[in-house]
């Protein structure tokens, strides 16, 4: 009986399993995550080799002409060293650790969540996935709020496979698209679309794209050469924030 289990055991059957408990499931970025995961034994004693949690991402990646979701992994955290658990017997190990600044925000398609990975030695690895809910930094909140006031109406957020010259940390940019429904840039551009390149806890690198609307024969040739669109790159930090949606503007109508 005790081969039986042992063998048991090693095929995973009755093997270990892992719960990762959050204390919440809604967090702004770069903020604290707290929780803890639970190690439940199987019918024999194991050993762990180690525990890790991963922060995923999803997002839209091109190959052969064909469009396909792909998961990204954004931060990997080392919760234990290697350690036996028993037969029927629960450890519980506190969890802590900082969202970064730059993590997608889980609007439109886009999903982030924590995946808990136990490394069993000579068993079937178990797993455990929780889903979580990422709203924009500060600055990122502001920026986003400053393009809407402006007129801008956010059509559509997406992570795609970033170019090579977009890419950072991560496989994938986050883009978000606005178009203009009221004030001074309604008629003249198409779209505006933002991405956050960087963030800190004092500033944001953004690249704005501003697309403007053909205009007769002169405006189709340019937008035949993708001249209509202008690419620009600026700096907000905190100091800018009382200005932002004058300076905003500034820029967007210089472009327009």
């Amino acid at each position: 009986m005790a081969f039986f289990k042992k063998f048991g055991a090693s095929i995973g059957i009755g093997s270990a399993k892992v719960d990762t408990k959050l204390e919440k499931s809604a967090y702004e970025a770069g903020e604290e995550i707290k929780g803890e995961v639970e190690i439940y034994g199987g019918n024999v004693e194991q050993q762990i080799n180690t525990i890790y949690l991963t922060l995923y991402t999803t997002y839209i990646k091109e190959a052969d002409d064909k469009k396909y979701t792909a998961n990204a992994a954004i931060q990997k955290f080392k919760v234990s060293d290697p350690f036996i658990i028993n037969a029927n017997e629960t450890k519980i190990i506190p969890i802590s650790f900082n969202i970064p600044l730059d993590v997608p925000i889980t609007v439109g398609k886009t999903k982030v969540w924590v995946a808990t990975e136990l490394d069993i030695k000579n068993g079937l690895d178990s797993g455990d996935r929780d889903y979580i809910d990422i709203r924009p930094s500060k600055i990122a909140s502001r920026i986003l709020d400053e393009v809407q006031q402006l007129g801008f109406r956010l059509r559509e957020v997406e992570c795609k496979q970033a170019s090579h010259k977009l890419r950072g940390n991560y496989p994938f940019s986050q883009e978000f698209e606005f178009v203009p429904t009221s004030g001074a840039f309604r008629g003249k551009l198409d779209e505006l679309e933002i991405v956050f390149l960087s963030q800190s806890d004092n500033q944001v690198e953004i690249l704005m794209q501003v697309d403007r609307k053909a205009r007769g024969l002169g405006g189709f040739f340019a937008e035949a050469l993708d001249t209509d669109e202008t690419h620009v790159r600026m700096t907000i930090t905190q100091q800018d924030l009382h200005l932002l949606g004058r300076q905003l503007g500034q820029i967007i109508s210089k472009y327009s």
